[in-house]
């Protein structure tokens, strides 16, 4: 246990900075486990949120990031940016001997996540990445029940994630709607990272379409349907969409369903439920019974920051270390490729070799 707060950067306050300023960091400083030493923003009026809930002065606030760590030793800093500046942002932290957790995905390309993981492994310090929808409680608590061993053998998956955010603005970020490929890089690195965790192994085989309607103001890819086969046998499809007439599973409001040998597990709109095995039985979703949704003080980035201190405390690795969470970055950038090429990827190859291309 470390014998004071760990000093840390928060590398951006705008979007969802404004969230780790004002939710999931306070708990953890709370705790007496962290001591925010500075904020990088570029846009100013940002800083404000980590004035208002991290208590920084405005000194503390920097448009400069190259001044931020300069001026203020840390032990790790986060980077809340979107992902295409990750890589810029680890380099600086390497320079600097600082750990780092990062917000999701580890990168905006394939050859990127490998070259952060491949210089983090060289400097000899720890990363972690915020798959926070793997981390809520409704999610938490569909994974206790399969882990129970009551449901018997998990056959396949099922993930729903719809929505109606088809105009330019409805999903938060200007960034999101005029890159490419916004619904895998952006929603299903979460949703392809849950099932493969459910799925308790590593994804074999996947095929993919991603495309965007006229009417979806993206610059491409704002649907998806994706099938994937696991190294156990289990396999899993999803459904995501951003441009859909209206929305039926959205942020934190997703539809799992686990299909095993003795039960049915739905999860829809945070409530979970369980059907039991009955000969000839018909039901409806809802008729189901009610599973409670277990109950912790943190949940999602809160938790997750929680875990990465113990890591640094000499704790295990957290389950989101940059190794394991390349096998999350494989799978949407392979879901990229099968939608290019019209063709299945073998993932674990598609992984091996982008780590050989770095030579």
């Amino acid at each position: 246990m470390n014998n004071r707060p760990y000093r840390m950067i928060q590398v951006g306050t705008g979007g969802q900075g404004r969230a780790w300023c004002s939710r999931f960091l306070p708990p953890n400083i709370a705790d007496g486990r962290i001591e925010v030493v500075a904020a990088v923003d570029m846009n100013p009026a940002a800083h404000s949120n980590a004035q208002e809930h991290l208590g920084l002065s405005p000194e503390q606030c920097y448009t400069d990031i190259r001044r931020a760590f300069a001026e203020n030793p840390a032990d790790f800093c986060t980077i809340v940016t979107p992902p295409a500046f990750h890589e810029s942002v680890v380099d600086l932290a390497l320079e600097h001997n600082l750990h780092i957790l990062s917000e999701k995905p580890i990168a905006d390309t394939m050859a990127g996540a490998v070259r952060i993981a491949a210089k983090v492994k060289a400097a000899g310090k720890k990363m972690g990445v915020t798959m926070s929808h793997r981390f809520d409680q409704d999610k938490t608590t569909l994974r206790n029940q399969l882990r129970s061993g009551r449901p018997g053998s998990l056959d396949y998956l099922v993930c729903r994630f719809t929505c109606n955010m088809r105009r330019f603005g409805d999903w938060g970020a200007a960034f999101r709607h005029t890159m490419h490929d916004a619904l895998m890089i952006e929603g299903a690195v979460h949703h392809l990272d849950i099932l493969a965790d459910l799925a308790g192994a590593k994804c074999a085989t996947l095929y993919a379409q991603t495309w965007n309607p006229p009417w979806g103001e993206y610059g491409s890819g704002s649907q998806g349907q994706v099938m994937m086969t696991f190294e156990n046998g289990v396999r899993a499809t999803y459904e995501g969409a951003k441009t859909n007439a209206v929305g039926l599973n959205g942020w934190g409001q997703e539809y799992f369903r686990a299909e095993c040998e003795h039960e049915t597990l739905i999860l829809d709109r945070r409530r979970v439920e369980r059907f039991v095995y009955e000969p000839k039985v018909y039901k409806r979703e809802g008729e189901g019974e009610e599973v409670p949704l277990l109950e912790q003080p943190k949940w999602m980035n809160t938790w997750l920051v929680a875990q990465f201190l113990d890591w640094l405390d000499g704790g295990p690795a957290m389950e989101t270390n940059i190794e394991d969470n390349l096998q999350s970055v494989a799978l949407i950038f392979a879901a990229i490729k099968s939608s290019e090429t019209g063709q299945p990827v073998q993932v674990q190859e598609f992984l091996r070799q982008a780590q050989a291309a770095l030579g």
